[in-house]
């Protein structure tokens, strides 16, 4: 028996993610030296040693979601206990949480830093995945199968939106959304939520004028001019993506070698997290965009795979969720450093500083695994049948 499940195992899949995270180490290390010094007025190993800790114990996170049966997540008392639980957590935010860039996002206990918000997204991948898998039978009554998961995923996003982090917000909007397309459900069921949800955007519009200034806030608008024109803008709100650009620009075909970027030495202000892209076009040129952008979307591809070869509605969901989410806020982060879109503060997965995104990402790519070594063990054990 465990022959077959260690057999089943998908190891390309966690060779491919184990190196993206050594790759991340290794370009953390690299961009943050600097800041690190000038900056924060730390060890220039300071946010390498911490990223080394925190993948430790990623991997052990990951290890424990990898062995451990997706199954049981559908249990009703742990779907509870993970809702009632992050719920908690984010309006508790709210009183004790520190503000980080603009944002009230964060719990902040010693030296340690936790983002709730991060863990959300597991949740609703959870707790969608299996409320639509329990009402298959019935996944097109409108009051019953459909519009339970959505309130709950619209009350998150509300409170996640308030802190305020609308790029967390949309990301968890849209893995929502994505989970909601592939649980079998009617498109006219779905049409019905459409309209739902403008309703409700037109009922919220007076409460959005009302509080205008506090959503639409000085800092939030130059992020759209910059984004706009940021050479016309290049002193002020365009400067962060100027300097992505010219690091961009300057990586060429093969970049100018590890370590030899000028744009992390002060020019871009945050080249270990949003902006680690960049160091990575400025330092390994294409070649290393490549081996990020490669490794990302094998992920993404071999989650829906695993989805569509899952035969268990709970799991198919999961893994298209979690293949939704690295997508999701792989394209935000690569779209804000390329100019394609305003820049958002997401990190790119895997690879940018943060250990509570690490963790997450860990945890649910150990889902992810599992799932495919059922996938794979319950072909192995029909056939030799």
């Amino acid at each position: 028996m465990w022959k077959k499940i260690l057999k089943s195992y998908d190891y390309t899949l966690i060779a491919v993610f184990s190196l993206l995270c050594l790759f991340g180490l290794m370009m953390i290390y690299s961009a943050s030296s600097v800041t690190a010094v000038h900056r924060y007025d730390v060890s220039s190993e300071y946010f390498y040693n911490k990223q080394k800790i925190f993948l430790l114990i990623s991997f052990v996170f990951f290890i424990g979601a990898a062995v451990f049966p997706y199954k049981a997540y559908k249990n009703s008392k742990f779907l509870l206990i993970c809702v009632l639980g992050i719920l908690g957590s984010l309006i508790l935010l709210m009183f004790f949480g520190t503000v980080s860039n603009n944002a009230q996002s964060w719990f902040r206990i010693g030296g340690l830093s936790i983002q709730p918000s991060e863990f959300a997204k597991l949740v609703v991948i959870i707790y969608m995945s299996a409320v639509y898998a329990k009402k298959q039978k019935y996944i097109n009554s409108f009051n019953k199968g459909v519009i339970p998961p959505v309130m709950l995923l619209i009350v998150l996003c509300m409170v996640i939106a308030i802190q305020p982090d609308f790029g967390t917000a949309f990301i968890i909007f849209v893995i929502g959304c994505t989970i909601i397309v592939c649980s079998g459900m009617k498109l006219k069921s779905m049409w019905k939520l459409i309209v739902l949800a403008s309703m409700i955007a037109v009922i919220l519009s007076p409460l959005a004028i009302w509080k205008k200034d506090q959503i639409f806030t000085e800092k939030k608008i130059s992020r759209f001019t910059g984004y706009l024109d940021p050479f016309e803008h290049k002193e002020g709100d365009g400067y962060q993506l100027v300097n992505s650009y010219l690091a961009i620009g300057t990586g060429g075909i093969t970049g100018t070698g590890l370590g030899q970027s000028i744009q992390k030495l002060g020019y871009l202000p945050e080249p270990h997290t949003d902006f680690i892209m960049s160091v990575i076009a400025e330092e390994l040129g294409v070649i290393g965009v490549l081996i990020v952008i490669g490794g990302l979307s094998f992920i993404v591809l071999k989650g829906i795979f695993i989805s569509i070869k899952c035969r268990d509605p709970f799991g198919s969901m999961m893994a298209v969720g979690i293949a939704s989410m690295i997508a999701i806020q792989s394209g935000i982060n690569l779209g804000g450093v390329t100019g394609l879109i305003p820049i958002t503060g997401v990190t790119l997965p895997f690879i940018s500083y943060g250990g509570t995104s690490l963790i997450l990402l860990s945890i649910s790519m150990g889902i992810l695994v599992n799932i495919a070594m059922f996938v794979k063990y319950e072909k192995l054990f029909k056939n030799s049948q």
